[in-house]
């Protein structure tokens, strides 16, 4: 997802999959559709692995935004735009329940909710 909350690529996988090792293949879909991409975002979760293979493979840095303390006023760091805006599955009825059997009809189904949430918009 970019900065203005437009899907950039869905990976569903299998839940006994981290985040940290999976996330790079989310990476690699969105690095070869849009190779103008500099920088990627991530909560601390995905430390280790996910960093370090984005380095390798792009050479690209990702900004880790830590944890925001309770009862301080800041400014939001990206990643909770990011956050903020992938709100919009739990509003999708389809979404907000476990009914997809394929990972493949999974993805479709979120796309397909990006592409109304984007129609919303206009």
């Amino acid at each position: 997802m970019d900065v203005m909350g437009n899907l950039l690529s869905v990976v569903v996988h299998v839940s006994n999959i981290h985040d940290t090792k999976a996330g790079i293949s989310a990476a690699r879909q969105a690095c070869e559709r849009y190779p103008s991409i500099q920088k990627f975002c991530a909560d601390a979760g995905y430390r280790g692995t996910f960093v370090s293979d984005l380095q390798e493979q792009f050479h690209l840095d990702v900004d880790i935004s830590e944890k925001i303390k309770p009862h301080e006023w800041e400014k939001l760091p990206w990643r909770w735009v990011a956050e903020r805006t992938l709100a919009w599955l739990g509003h999708s009825r389809r979404l907000s329940k476990d009914y997809e059997i394929l990972s493949a009809s999974e993805e479709a189904m979120v796309k397909i909710s990006h592409f109304h949430s984007l129609i919303r918009r206009l």
